[in-house]
């Protein structure tokens, strides 16, 4: 028998399979995130947060010319009657409308700290204030007057705007970016003078070109300004399919100090991009030496930008080092752009520049119609009222009696009939008679309660004829608006006014109206070696037995006297420049290549060449020495293989270096030595010579090599190169030079085992290096 408890449907919330129910609730929040968070509104440019900010406080009536109130207040109203989320999430929200480095047209004035272009972040919101600006009223211009549509809130107590009246294109003014759910949307500002030319020509010309367009919009204006270097042909091919992205570069000037000494100063950073940041990542390429043209980097910065960089010496090129910095810092950077809106506020859809300017110009046509339907109907309303009055004008005292004598005076006065019989005479009046608003001669309810709410005062002669004027005035204003109903050229027309006055308030005369952001080409010089970019200047470099290496200024003679860490000794030292490459071969048969500039200085120990770059700390170091192009170096492994291989292929990239003597298990990399002469000479660990011909020997890139010495046991001690001729060098035991010319009895084949070494042959196994 099945237990009661096991039936599905006792379980009716078990029911549903797991897949269809992670998939539609995820389908429910996917779309949430797109409409309600992430993605703008293609007729406003506002998300639903600063959609609700703005809104709550208007209705706190926070005029651009008003007082201020508290940011926690604001925030409050925000969450409890518009927006159930976290109070510190609608803050930064406000904040950000409130900066100007991160908004081109501020739709929030702040008072107080309300972060700066540093990255520092906003004071807490019980110490800011903050009010609208000018830019937000335009935007809910006509709110009181049916414009827009509203929605009951969350909790059903209130209602909100669906969207804002928007008088001016905000989503291409202000920018927008969010993420969303498989989608994203990034946005950069632009300038209003010129986003309404273009829709004044989209007016005048409806099947404008997104090209055309481009001649009153030539890219954006960030509010940070800095420089477009972006070619014509990609921005317009960007705003053509809604996708791309710009290159946007600091501003910058070189700056004379006399005496022919002069500094770099940047006055405008690329939009987004943290003060305090830049100016590390500078420091850091300064301190790791990776720029070694560049000297200092300071911030000078008050109200505007100034930071000043030092170049290292006056011989440096303001250009090449600019260039540089442009490619290894964020002095400039790649704006994506992506025009993901609602376009409708309800399907999001990329978009071309055209279409997101069309979707803001048929919102405003919208909006214009509703604002005179509700005017029309706001002068009918008066229209009726006043027929009243001047219908108990011209029939006072009969109006008079009614009120004094009658129990229910507005029912009196609706059935009264106020034809002929008792409009007095107009040539008495010098008035024509109105006609009552319904019925024959009969007042409405509006106009009885009109006529009984009226003053004593009003009924003297002169109000009669100011009412008989506002009505003519209003009977005007009525022909105006039926015309521009019932004329879609005339609200076409009227748009365009209301846009002209747009463009005189915030346009480019106004104040912080004008183009902040210009366009050049970028002059792509080439990319400059590093050593090109380095003072040639003589240096020693120094590496111990255990791997700390350091360049001293200057030649050292050989002989100096080296300190080196208790239980360390000197190992390598050699004379270089500044501008040379150091070459490093490891056990691991890697070569590693380190820049001579960026070497620690000569004053202390140096600092652990493991550091710098990837050896293991098992693999010693076999050789280190100066590359020379054209240089061929021999290679060998304790196995006793190896091969040639010329020095241009052993130059590395990366810190990781570069795999070129292949080993393996207990075989390391035993030889480094350059190639001169014509003959090799190997000694294995048992002692037996092997001379042979260099021409037996491969030149290779990479790999195990060829046998070079046979051994029945052991393997390779030492190998290395020279002139037959001039015979074979290396110390005795007592220090002497020897030089051995009678080399037959070890000349042979490679491969061969070979003969023991002659009398006097170094106990270490080695050849003089």
């Amino acid at each position: 028998m099945t237990d009661a408890t096991d039936d599905p449907k006792m379980h009716p919330l078990l029911a549903e399979p797991l897949r269809r129910a992670i998939g539609e609730r995820y389908l429910t929040y996917a779309l949430s995130t797109i409409m309600d968070r992430a993605l703008p509104d293609a007729r406003d440019g506002l998300k639903p947060v600063h959609r609700r900010i703005l809104y709550a406080m208007r209705e706190l009536r926070l005029a651009s010319a008003g007082g201020f109130r508290k940011s926690a207040k604001i925030s409050g109203d925000v969450m409890g009657n518009y927006h159930p989320h976290g109070d510190a999430a609608i803050y930064d929200a406000m904040a950000r409308l409130a900066q100007d480095f991160n908004v081109r047209y501020p739709l929030v004035d702040g008072q107080g700290n309300f972060g700066n272009i540093d990255g520092d972040n906003p004071a807490a919101s019980r110490y800011t204030e903050a009010r609208l600006t000018a830019a937000a009223e335009a935007l809910m211009e006509g709110l009181a007057e049916n414009a827009v549509d509203f929605r009951p809130n969350y909790d059903g107590t209130l209602e909100e705007p669906v969207v804002l009246p928007a008088a001016f294109p905000n989503l291409l003014a202000n920018g927008s970016s969010g993420i969303a759910v498989g989608m994203a949307t990034n946005i950069p500002p632009h300038n209003i003078d010129e986003l309404v030319g273009a829709c004044l020509h989209l007016i005048k010309t409806p099947d404008a070109r997104d090209d055309t367009l481009l001649n009153y919009i030539p890219g954006p204006d960030f509010p940070t300004g800095g420089v477009v270097v972006e070619p014509a042909e990609n921005i317009a091919q960007a705003y053509r399919t809604g996708r791309g992205s710009l290159r946007l570069r600091a501003a910058w000037q070189v700056e004379d100090l006399g005496r022919g000494q002069w500094q770099i100063v940047v006055t405008e950073i690329p939009y987004q991009v943290q003060k305090s940041k830049l100016i590390e990542k500078i420091a850091d390429l300064i301190q790791g030496k990776k720029l070694p043209i560049l000297a200092d980097v300071r911030d000078e910065s008050a109200e505007d930008i100034r930071l000043v960089l030092e170049p290292r010496s006056k011989n440096v090129d303001a250009d090449v080092l600019m260039n540089t910095l442009f490619r290894q810092s964020d002095l400039e950077v790649r704006f994506s752009l992506n025009m993901n809106v609602l376009i409708d506020g309800r399907t999001p859809k990329v978009c071309s520049l055209k279409e997101v300017l069309r979707a803001f110009l048929d919102h405003r046509r919208a909006v214009l119609v509703r604002r005179s339907q509700h005017r029309m109907a706001k002068i009918d309303h008066r229209l009726e009222v006043l027929e009243g009055l001047l219908v108990a004008f011209l029939n006072l005292d009969r109006v008079i009696d009614i009120i004094r004598y009658d129990d229910d005076p507005k029912a009196a006065l609706m059935a009264e009939d106020w034809g002929k019989d008792h409009v007095r005479a107009a040539s008495e009046r010098d008035y024509v008679s109105p006609l009552p608003a319904s019925g024959e001669g009969e007042l409405t309810d509006v106009q009885a309660e009109a006529i009984l709410n009226m003053r004593l005062r009003s009924l003297r002669r002169l109000e009669e004829m100011e009412l008989s004027a506002e009505r003519d005035k209003l009977m005007e204003e009525r022909a105006t608006l039926e015309d521009l109903l019932e004329n879609e050229t005339v609200q076409w027309d009227r748009i365009g006014d209301e846009l002209r006055e747009v463009r005189a308030k915030f346009g480019k005369k106004a104040p912080g109206g004008a183009r902040r952001t210009r366009f050049a080409e970028a002059a792509e010089a080439e990319e400059v070696p590093l050593e090109a970019m380095i003072e040639r200047e003589p240096v020693t470099v120094v590496c111990s037995k255990m791997g700390w290496v350091r360049a001293m200024k200057g030649h050292v003679a050989p002989d100096t006297a080296l300190k080196f860490k208790d239980g360390d000794e000197g190992r390598f030292l050699i004379h270089a420049e500044t501008t040379d490459k150091l070459v490093l071969f490891g056990a691991n048969g890697r070569f590693y290549t380190l820049p001579v500039a960026q070497l620690p200085g000569g004053r202390g120990m140096g600092e652990p060449v493991r550091l710098m770059v990837d050896l293991p700390n098992d693999r010693e170091i076999v050789a280190l020495f100066i590359h020379r192009p054209g240089m061929r170096l021999l290679l060998a492994s304790s196995a006793g293989d190896g091969f040639v291989v010329a020095a241009d292929e052993v130059l590395a990239q990366t810190r990781a270096g570069k795999q070129v003597l292949n080993v393996k298990g207990d075989v390391v990399a035993r030889v480094c030595r350059p190639v001169a002469g014509d003959h090799v000479a190997c000694v294995g660990e048992n002692r037996k010579v092997l001379v042979f011909a260099l021409e037996e020997l491969p030149e290779m890139t990479r790999g195990k090599g060829v046998r070079l010495q046979k051994y029945k046991d052991g393997g390779l001690s030492d190998a290395t190169t020279f002139t037959l001729a001039e015979g074979l060098i290396w110390r005795d035991p007592a220090g002497r030079t020897r030089t051995e010319t009678d080399l037959a009895e070890w000349l042979g084949k490679r491969a061969g085992a070979g003969r023991m070494a002659p009398r006097g042959f170094p106990r270490d196994n080695r050849f003089t290096g």
